[in-house]
């Protein structure tokens, strides 16, 4: 409530045409709905209901990468954070700094709705065992050399021998773990069990299950994988308490197919309830490995292979501390956007080259190409932002403060260090990012289903709203005060797909961005304009990407006093667009993303080096240590940013859906549903494949798969039916697909005397889902519930 009346009072003096945009977005956190609406997910824990639940979502700020002294890194760079010290500290707590940080302690200026700490599965019990006077291992070599590097300030981790001897097996897959964990790994295993229930522990403390919903908690851990000497890491969350009985490491999976496979045999398939899903992160300094475009056995991908890596990474880091992942101008040679905090692979391993799949906008083209070709995208990610910082400060992402503090510890523990190079541990770094989720409440549950449908975003750190919707809107869309209902019930929000709408024409993108209000007594940067960045499969497949701008003014003469850091200069504290794409085609498959950007503030550099006294106008008064203070090479000022979830244009996605179920009781129901594809798929082929129809909120409404051959063909290719008035199939009287000579397919189901008491009669979201063989097309909509039918049209 704090942060939204903040937002309130830094808009008061707006005009009112602007407060009426800001209301729109904010009327559904300020009132009920009007009628109680079940999720459109499932619950799978024992919690008190939360207070406030918003049927159109609110937005949840968060960390999903922190480290703890739980992590051997964490640990050799001395801290003694654990995961309950992080927690608290994303809470509001101050939290002691390592020992050679003379800062002394760091504190979050707001706090944080949700943390998942993501330690270390590689070397988790090792490091355990080492720092444990009382065990067998505490003497080992290994031990007492980890101990000797603790704290010290070295200027890279190859420099540290215990860094090496922890994680070079991450680099080399075949090497053993150390000989005190004996011939079996047993001793070490089992040590690693003690600690992987003492994060659920933790975790399980700081969750808040009461109807407050104050502050969440996710089991995770990190899966550290460096094959060839090459960041190929993902961060693994569970969605509740049932999760797997170790973390499984790089030494157990030393690849991340490996990993799916084990989190998919452990838990998906293993257990009542278990639910995983992993995120790829710093992909910039990934040799292209983190999305790579064929198996570990160099076998291309199969539609089945990309549907399941979808399924398991749904979200992707495009920020952290080490670097931005969006995009490069080698590859992106007109977006001049895309030099933001470039830390590339070569700074970390010199003479690594750069290549194009280190990048995500890259990756979500490449996406589009697989599925041209084999019907399914293995790179649908939503996007998001962490830290992954090492001193256990969940999401602390504030320019002035990581200049105090950073993030490493050792390596970054004084000014000194700090603007030692532009390396991954030094001035090259950042403070790194938040996760924003839309979601109903502040739970498990919701927070996750967000993520696996990919409403979610990104920021720099900074705490921006942002909504993106596309579907069939009016221009006016802005001026209303409905906004939000009104994206949801003619459209998708971002993370969805959409159909053509009709006539070829272009979806309307509807874009609204909200300034962050700044900590309690600041008034935040204004923002100073929005892009919708578009990339789609041209002619012969070629790959192609244009940047729009599409609201404010990237001309508004904002600018930084770098010796004080003070800025000036126009602003907006809304901005608000319904545009349409005039390059738009419908046969072409394509993809769209917000960036929202901020006017120009100070980097964290220049804190530092202002706090220094630097003067770059006197170069002989520049003390040797800090010459980079005066380099061209270091920026001085950033554009703090949010990036949105892509929507995809789909041309065989749903593009229509006319459905209304009646629910009079006693068996007595009936559904009549109409989807419109504008392309036929290749798999909608009722001859070889099997179609299934379903409707799900947090229950499965209605559900049927037609086999295989059952469909008469009544127009060779052209007109299958299937007539049954016993209503044998799940009560399904009539199904008919027909293809017209634009391919353009359609689908009409009839089912009567049915029993639909698990459709919810009140206006809440309804996914629809269509599947023929690898083909997969969902329609997610706001649907319209009364006293005896559920209805939904658009």
């Amino acid at each position: 409530w704090e942060y939204l009346r903040s937002i309130m009072v830094a808009m008061e003096d707006s005009l009112a045409r602007i407060l009426g945009i800001a209301a729109a977005l904010f009327a559904f956190v300020l009132s009920a709905p009007v009628a109680a609406a079940p999720p459109p997910w499932e619950r799978t824990e024992t919690r008190e209901d939360c207070a406030d639940f918003e049927l159109t979502r609110s937005p949840f700020f968060g960390e999903t990468h922190v480290h703890t002294n739980y992590s051997t890194d964490s640990v050799i760079n001395g801290n003694t954070n654990g995961p309950r010290e992080a927690y608290g500290f994303a809470q509001g707590a101050a939290l002691p700094l390592t020992p050679t940080n003379p800062a002394g302690t760091a504190q979050l200026r707001r706090t944080l709705d949700f943390t998942v700490v993501a330690d270390h599965a590689e070397g988790m019990g090792e490091t355990s065992i080492c720092l444990d006077p009382t065990h067998a291992g505490y003497d080992a070599p290994e031990c007492v050399v980890l101990r000797a590097d603790i704290g010290v300030p070295f200027t890279s981790p190859l420099d540290s021998d215990a860094f090496l001897q922890i994680f070079w097996g991450t680099y080399l897959p075949d090497r053993p773990r150390f000989d005190f964990c004996g011939e079996d790994e047993s001793v070490c295993l089992e040590r690693t069990s003690l600690v992987w229930n003492d994060i659920q522990a933790a975790a399980e403390e700081y969750y808040d299950r009461t109807e407050a919903c104050a502050f969440t908690t996710f089991v995770g851990y990190e899966w550290s994988g460096n094959t060839g000497f090459t960041n190929l890491h993902r961060n693994v969350i569970f969605r509740n308490t049932e999760v797997t009985d170790l973390p499984i490491s790089y030494f157990e999976a030393p690849t991340a197919e490996g990993l799916w496979d084990q989190l998919r045999d452990q838990c998906l398939e293993a257990a009542d309830g278990c639910d995983v899903l992993a995120i790829p992160h710093n992909s910039n300094m990934s040799g292209a490995g983190i999305f790579a475009i064929e198996n570990p056995d160099g076998s291309p991908l199969s539609a089945s292979d990309a549907a399941f890596r979808s399924r398991m990474e749904p979200v992707v880091e495009i920020t952290q501390h080490k670097g931005d992942s969006e995009c490069h101008p080698l590859f992106s040679t007109t977006d001049e956007l895309c030099a933001y905090e470039k830390l590339d692979q070569g700074a970390q391993f010199p003479g690594s080259s750069i290549p194009e799949l280190n990048f995500v906008r890259n990756a979500l083209s490449r996406g589009l190409a697989f599925e041209q070709s084999l019907g399914m995208n293995p790179f649908q990610f939503g996007v998001i932002g962490s830290t992954d910082g090492h001193l256990g400060l969940a999401g602390a992402t504030r320019e002035d403060d990581y200049a105090v503090h950073g993030h490493v510890g050792a390596f970054d523990a004084t000014a000194r260090l700090k603007l030692l190079n532009m390396s991954a541990f030094h001035a090259g770094t950042n403070p790194g990012g938040l996760a924003v989720v839309w979601a109903e409440e502040n739970s498990r549950d919701a927070l996750f289903s967000a993520m696996r449908r990919r409403e979610v975003y990104a920021t720099s750190g900074n705490r921006p709203l942002l909504r993106f919707f596309a579907g069939d809107y009016k221009e006016d869309l802005c001026e209303s005060t409905s906004f939000v209902e009104t994206g949801y019930s003619h459209g998708v929000p971002m993370g969805g797909e959409i159909g053509n709408l009709g006539k070829g024409e272009s979806p309307a993108f509807a874009v609204l961005a909200v300034k962050d209000p700044g900590a309690p007594g600041e008034s935040g940067t204004p923002l100073q304009r929005i892009q919708i960045v578009k990339s789609w499969v041209g002619q012969g497949g070629t790959l192609n990407e244009k940047v729009y701008e599409i609201a404010g003014n990237s001309g508004n003469g904002a600018s930084v006093d770098e010796s004080t850091c003070s800025v000036s200069g126009d602003g907006f504290d809304s901005l608000c667009s319904v545009w349409t794409d005039p390059d738009f085609d419908s046969e072409q498959r394509a993809y769209y993303y917000v960036r929202a950007l901020e006017n120009p503030s100070c980097r964290w550099t220049t804190y530092v080096c202002n706090a220094q006294g630097v003067d770059c106008a006197d170069p002989a008064s520049v003390p040797a240590d800090y010459q980079l203070c005066c380099s061209q090479e270091l920026p001085k000022t950033v554009q703090e940013r949010a990036w949105s979830s892509p929507i995809w244009y789909r041309p065989e996605s749903v593009a229509k859906l006319k459905a209304v179920a009646k629910v009079r009781g006693q068996g007595q129901d009936s559904l009549v549903l109409k989807a419109t594809l504008s392309r036929r798929p290749m798999a909608l082929a009722p001859e070889t494949e099997d179609i299934t129809v379903e409707l799900h909120d947090d229950d499965t409404i209605f559900a049927v798969t037609i086999a295989a051959g059952t469909m008469v063909e009544k127009k060779a290719g052209r007109k299958y039916v299937l007539k049954d008035s016993t209503g044998a199939l799940a009560g399904v009287r009539k199904a008919v697909i027909k293809i017209d000579r634009r391919l353009q397919a359609k689908l009409k189901l009839k089912a009567a005397n049915i029993d639909l008491s698990t459709a919810d009669l009140s206006d809440h979201f309804v996914r629809t889902t269509l599947q023929a063989g690898d083909f997969r097309a969902e329609h997610v909509r706001l649907w319209r519930g009364s006293r005896r039918t559920l209805s939904v049209r658009n």
